[in-house]
């Protein structure tokens, strides 16, 4: 059995922040926490905050807007984070219900109906819950038999996803897998903090992988894959179920009790319960990794820089994606080779490169050859080596 992907899909969300919006919210928070603590400050027992801007969001990232699906709340200087109606049990949860659009839209572009599908993997960083899984739930929603799964490896976690597809396969297990990355990034994010308040946004993205022989003639094949992981405390997210069991006694016994943001930010500074990273140990780490694995893949399956039409990189920094490229090719690359969905879509986690091999591969000739390549906390790297494969009539 042979694996392809026969298709992908994509959901986004209407409401959309500038960096203009993102700005004058947190420049408002600044300029009240500077006041309240201004005598601290004038002791040196506290340092003022800075002011943030759009020009230093965008050189800083390249991101100049992003997707999200709760605006309003994320940019009322009370709240500065995102804000979901609870759902009761019986209800689709957000995340199964972002799940099935981009599930039904990858579905729709290969010529599927769900009961084609014989397993769901759920592969992204932002899972709802312990259990039961997501994928079972969107598996249910979408009527698909078989059998369901969630996985997680940040945002290497959609490559990863497919190798495990692929080998489902090969095992008899599955002729036909859907990988999902819902990715509700920003109710991770820390909006009152100047160094990352900017980069999540929200997306959720979908790839159907089959066998060859039942899948469209105009599919991609999977010259090869690598997944590479290293322990790093880099990018970290300390949030859990075990929190309440680390809380002390004293704090046990408060009114305030209660793992809500509010909570964790305001009143006791927990703030690696969220997003948080050593910026510049990621990017001076991270970019010689990614780029050393793509050119031994590229060597691996005898493929020049030449040959390599396209990269389509985690979307996470600009600058770090524009190294990358840099150090593969060996030469200044331009957006037609990496090219960025990061300056309207922010960071979305697994979601991002796929997301970018959606929007930027229908361009490619049969025999064309491409590198999705996913990276992150872990530090995790996944690679897909990608050939399109066209029939004359397709």
């Amino acid at each position: 059995m042979t694996a392809v992907i026969s298709a992908t899909g994509l959901w986004t969300p209407q409401d959309t922040i500038s960096n203009e919006e993102l700005v004058a919210t947190f420049n408002q928070y600044v300029e009240q926490w500077n006041l309240e603590n201004k005598d601290a400050i004038v002791k040196g027992e506290l340092n003022a905050i800075d002011y943030s801007s759009a020009e230093f969001i965008e050189k800083a990232s390249g991101i100049k807007s992003r997707h999200v699906i709760s605006k309003e709340a994320i940019l009322d200087p009370d709240i500065m984070a995102p804000r979901y109606p609870e759902r009761a049990d019986e209800e689709p949860s957000i995340l199964a219900e972002i799940s099935v659009k981009a599930a039904q839209n990858a579905l729709e572009k290969a010529g599927r109906d769900p009961k084609d599908v014989d397993a769901v993997i759920i592969s992204c960083s932002t899972l709802p819950r312990s259990y039961p899984a997501l994928a079972i739930e969107v598996q249910k929603l979408l009527g698909i038999s078989g059998f369901a799964f969630d996985m997680n490896v940040a945002c290497s976690s959609a490559p990863f996803g497919v190798e495990i597809a692929r080998g489902l396969m090969l095992g008899g297990q599955a002729r036909s897998v859907l990988v999902i990355s819902p990715e509700i990034c920003t109710a991770w994010a820390n909006f009152r903090d100047r160094t990352s308040h900017f980069l999540f946004g929200d997306v959720a993205a979908a790839i159907l992988i089959e066998d060859k022989e039942i899948a469209p003639s105009d599919h991609w094949e999977i010259i090869g894959t690598k997944l590479e992981t290293d322990f790093s405390n880099n990018i970290r997210n300390n949030f859990g179920f075990l929190n309440p069991c680390e809380t002390d006694e004293d704090l046990r016994n408060t009114e305030d009790y209660k793992y809500s943001r509010k909570y964790l930010l305001s009143r006791y500074g927990l703030t690696d319960k969220l997003f948080v990273q050593n910026g510049r140990r990621v990017f001076k780490e991270i970019v010689p990794f990614v780029a050393k694995t793509i050119k031994n893949e590229c060597e691996k399956y005898d493929i020049s820089t030449d040959q390599l039409k396209r990269m389509w990189l985690h979307q996470a920094n600009l600058n770090m994606n524009s190294l990358i490229a840099k150090k593969v090719m060996g030469k200044e690359v331009n957006m037609d080779r990496s090219p960025m969905v990061i300056n309207d879509h922010g960071n979305t986690s697994s979601a991002g490169s796929v997301v970018a091999f959606h929007k930027y591969s229908d361009d490619f000739n049969h025999g064309d050859v491409g590198i999705l390549c996913a990276f992150g906390a872990g530090y995790s790297i996944g690679s897909l080596c990608l050939k399109r494969i066209k029939s004359a009539t397709s």
